[in-house]
C-alpha cells in the first residue's frame, strides 16, 4: 500500500502516565497517525466514499487514548492505532507517534514520545 494519509499535531488532553502527580490529572499529548491505503480510487474520483475520512482518524485516535487513560504511551500508541484500523478494511496499516509534552523527567527535554506501527 503506497499511498498514506497524515495527521499531525492532534492534541489530546488526556490521563496518561505511571506516577501518581500524572495520575491525578489530565495533561496535553500530541498525536500523528500515518494512515496506509490504496488511495488510487480516491484520487481518480474525488468521492469520500473512495477513501478514509481523517476526521474519523482523529476522533478513533483521540477517544481511544482518553479512554484508555494509559500508564504508558506504548499502550496509548497501541489503543489508538487499534482503534483507527478498526474504522475501515482497507487500511492495511497505521503508525501512530503519542508524544508528552511535558514529560516528568528532571532535565531539560523538550518531549518525550513512542512510535507504534500496527498492521493488519
Amino acid at each position: 500500500m503506497p499511498d498514506t494519509i497524515e495527521v499531525r499535531g492532534l492534541r489530546v488532553v488526556a490521563v496518561c502516565g505511571v506516577g501518581d502527580e500524572e495520575r491525578r490529572g489530565v495533561q496535553p499529548l500530541t498525536v500523528d497517525v500515518d494512515v496506509e491505503l490504496d488511495a488510487e480510487r480516491a484520487g481518480a474520483s474525488d468521492d469520500l466514499a473512495d477513501t478514509v475520512s481523517y476526521p474519523l482518524v482523529c476522533e478513533a485516535a483521540a477517544a481511544a487514548i482518553i479512554d484508555a487513560a494509559p500508564r504508558l504511551l506504548e499502550h496509548a500508541a497501541e489503543v489508538a492505532g487499534r482503534a483507527v484500523l478498526a474504522l475501515d478494511e482497507r487500511i492495511g496499516a497505521v503508525t501512530v507517534v503519542v508524544t508528552k509534552l511535558r514529560p516528568p523527567i528532571p532535565l531539560d527535554v523538550a518531549t518525550a514520545g513512542v512510535r507504534r506501527r500496527l498492521a493488519r
